[in-house]
């Protein structure tokens, strides 16, 4: 065969090989997409936790407790300050402090949506605390957020 003179057979081959290229390449881009996918949804993810993370306040600010009273259960939030400094866990200081001064006004909390939509542990309404009504009192922890009373919404 003569440099430069193709055969029908070799034009042919060439041709079939342009037909296979269009399902390699389709089958490429099925495989690759669905890794790129997998890879966005876990860098969506790694960009939520981060904002949550940058979201938090500093964990001194506000104690969350369970108190568990023979009608009901409520969470409910104090400033750290008002523990007190002592040295025991805040569970004791905080039902120290009930026993101290019963009754003792405190914020309840709850799971809400704040103005750009994410879920934040707020203040609702003003309780009062008797320390002849309570039976229990838990620490409570969330990993959402908790808001400061009279925050903005």
């Amino acid at each position: 065969m003569a440099s430069g003179v193709f055969t029908r057979t070799s034009l042919l081959g060439t041709l079939e090989a342009f037909d296979e290229a269009p399902a390699m390449f389709s089958q490429f881009l099925r495989r690759h997409a669905a890794a790129g996918l997998y890879l966005l949804c876990i860098a969506a993810a790694l960009l939520s936790a981060a904002s949550l993370v940058a979201y938090a306040q500093e964990p001194g600010s506000i104690r969350l407790f369970k108190v568990v009273s023979p009608r009901d259960e409520i969470v409910i939030g104090i400033e750290a300050v008002q523990l007190g400094g002592g040295s025991g866990p805040d569970v004791q200081r905080f039902a120290t402090l009930v026993q101290d001064k019963s009754p003792l006004t405190v914020w309840q909390y709850a799971s809400q949506k704040d103005t750009a939509g994410a879920l934040v542990q707020a203040p609702i309404r003003q309780v009062a605390l008797f320390k002849n009504e309570l039976v229990r009192i838990e620490p409570y922890s969330t990993p959402l957020p908790i808001k400061v009373p009279g925050a903005a919404k």
